[in-house]
């Protein structure tokens, strides 16, 4: 092969590797392949919390409605289906919260 075929090869990967490139930034522009633009996301992720490095908490809102995930490597479970807003509670804030970390006893220490 003369060094002209080689280049043509780099040319014709760069022009193809661009036009992949290019793709993929229009398909995240203009949200290819997910609801119409503007329209009001119906699902949404509203926290995560690990629980050990196999499984975590995920708290999920579907139509105005919270669900209490399990994901793990054994399976994901559904803990808790809670009405949400949709059976007309209002959420409480997050700094309204009691703090439960402040009224639980310290771990490790032995009553006497």
């Amino acid at each position: 092969m003369d060094p002209i075929d080689y280049l043509r090869f780099l040319a014709a990967l760069a022009f193809v590797l661009g036009l992949i490139a290019l793709f993929a930034w229009a398909a995240r522009r203009w949200r290819l392949g997910t609801a119409a633009p503007g329209a009001a996301r119906r699902l949404a992720v509203v926290e995560i919390l690990p629980i050990d490095p196999r499984r975590k908490l995920v708290l999920v809102r579907c139509d105005r409605r919270e669900h209490l995930l399990l994901l793990g490597q054994d399976g994901n479970r559904l803990i808790a289906q809670g009405a949400g807003e949709a059976a007309g509670a209002v959420p409480a804030a997050r700094d309204s919260a009691p703090d439960l970390a402040a009224q639980a006893p310290p771990v490790g220490r032995v009553a006497e």
